[in-house]
């Protein structure tokens, strides 16, 4: 009879477990939706689809990358020089792990969290290049980034065995350094090389280029909200007898439902105070501020979330300020967003929240976390810049300028986001000036460009 019922409770701990990482990998999708809306609203009309499509791109690009590559490299690098260690090698694409195998209920429910962990790399990388990269050179990035910078750095600093762990004793439970951190750096190194669109600064100065459709852009980060409830379920590490952190250490969802929600308030308030009520700068601020805590949120009280969420949130449009004094055009604000917060979000960590008990390591520390971020940085920007350069030296990283002047979506796809003529609600002084797409009600064809 013992014997019968632990063999049901394996059972159902087992079923539990791929439920909650289905459910995980459904709400993630969410972020791609939501990163759709947040980069086509934030686009001119001339450029709505070409945002949107590289979005859906990224999935399709990002996750077979993944399938072939990005999996082993997590496994097989966590020490920092390659290992084919069981697991590694049971993450090669033709292992049996790697398919339909009723033995084995966890490998594609883990494999597949992790894919939407990558692809959000893209995503967060997508919105800051609006308006003037190549589609086919932003899908070679995002490749590269999903499958390989990204996962390099998860493998070092999110895996039960990474070095990071180990030698530094990192925590940074909800990958604001592994992700954001990385995927921003990358962004800004790509940024530097892509050079700002045209007419973000004349005469030395910055001018704005505001989003056609701002609710749209809202709404975008809404739906990242939700969806980010799902990737912090994927942080998790669901068992029998409760929850355990990526690293190893016990927790629960109760601590992240607190911080996150106390993130999420202060970041938007921090925002909106410092952007003086500017509402792209008051909801990205909501982004920022879950980012902010994500490090720490199961360490954290809901208080200390509180501040360090509004911290982050108000640094956005300083941020944002100093950027433009070096003519870097960062569209959306990912540098912002995903960089500064994500390594703000390990600093925390190391003044509010050290020397928490560490079952692979050092105890966290400041000097640990600072050392981490400053390795997350250079892993992500170095392979950023020399990618972009690389692409911008033959010539296919960026539109020609008379594409750009025109819209990349009369160029670059067969279609136009909306063939009867600009909404009158786009159209800047009621006349779609400036906008290079339907003007008066006309409606441009790829042929007369």
């Amino acid at each position: 009879m013992n014997e019968e019922v632990t063999s049901a409770l394996e059972t159902i701990t087992s079923v539990n477990n791929e439920f909650f990482y289905w459910v995980s990998i459904a709400l993630m999708m969410l972020i791609h939706a939501g990163f759709l809306f947040y980069e086509g609203g934030a686009s001119r009309v001339k450029n709505v689809l070409a945002a949107a499509m590289k979005n859906l791109l990224t999935l399709a690009v990002v996750i077979p990358s993944f399938f072939f590559v990005g999996w082993f490299l997590y496994n097989a690098f966590p020490t920092g020089a390659p290992e084919l260690n069981d697991a590694a090698k049971a993450a090669l694409p033709w292992s049996e792990n790697m398919g339909p195998n009723l033995a084995d209920p966890a490998s594609g429910i883990f494999w597949g969290a992790f894919a939407l962990f990558a692809a959000t790399t893209g995503s967060i990388m997508s919105g800051a290049l609006i308006e003037r990269i190549r589609i086919s050179a932003f899908l070679i990035l995002t490749a590269i980034l999903g499958s390989v910078v990204w996962i390099i750095a998860a493998a070092w600093g999110w895996h039960g065995g990474g070095w990071m762990l180990t030698e530094l004793g990192l925590h940074d439970v909800g990958a604001a350094g592994c992700v954001h951190l990385i995927a921003a750096a990358f962004t800004l190194g790509v940024l530097i090389n892509l050079g700002p669109r045209i007419g973000r600064f004349v005469d030395g100065r910055a001018r704005a280029i505001v989003p056609h459709n701002l609710p749209m852009t809202m709404l975008g980060l809404m739906l990242i909200f939700v969806g980010f409830f799902g990737f912090l379920m994927g942080c998790a590490i669901y068992g029998g007898e409760g929850y355990t952190t990526i690293f190893g250490t016990p927790m629960n969802l109760s601590a992240f439902a607190f911080n996150t929600l106390m993130g999420l308030a202060g970041g938007i308030l921090g925002a909106y105070l410092s952007s003086k009520g500017e509402p792209f700068w008051t909801i990205s601020g909501g982004l920022a501020g879950v980012i902010s805590v994500a490090s720490g949120l199961d360490l954290y009280h809901p208080a200390v979330a509180f501040v360090v969420a509004t911290v982050g949130g108000a640094s956005l449009p300083v941020v944002a300020k100093l950027l433009e004094k070096v003519k870097i055009d960062d569209a959306v604000g990912a540098v912002p967003v995903h960089g500064v917060c994500g390594a703000w979000s390990l600093i925390a960590v190391g003044i509010f929240a050290s020397d928490y008990p560490n079952v692979a390591g050092p105890e966290p520390s400041l000097g640990g976390q600072v050392l981490s971020m400053l390795v997350f940085a250079a892993l992500g920007f170095i392979p950023g810049y020399l990618i972009s350069l690389a692409l911008k030296a033959f010539g296919i990283l960026r539109v020609p300028p008379s594409v750009e002047h025109f819209g990349v979506d009369a160029v670059e796809l067969p279609s136009l986001p909306y063939p009867e003529g600009i909404p009158p609600t786009a159209r800047p002084n009621g006349n779609g000036a400036g906008l290079g797409a339907p003007v008066g009600g006309t409606v441009l064809d790829r042929s007369d460009i």
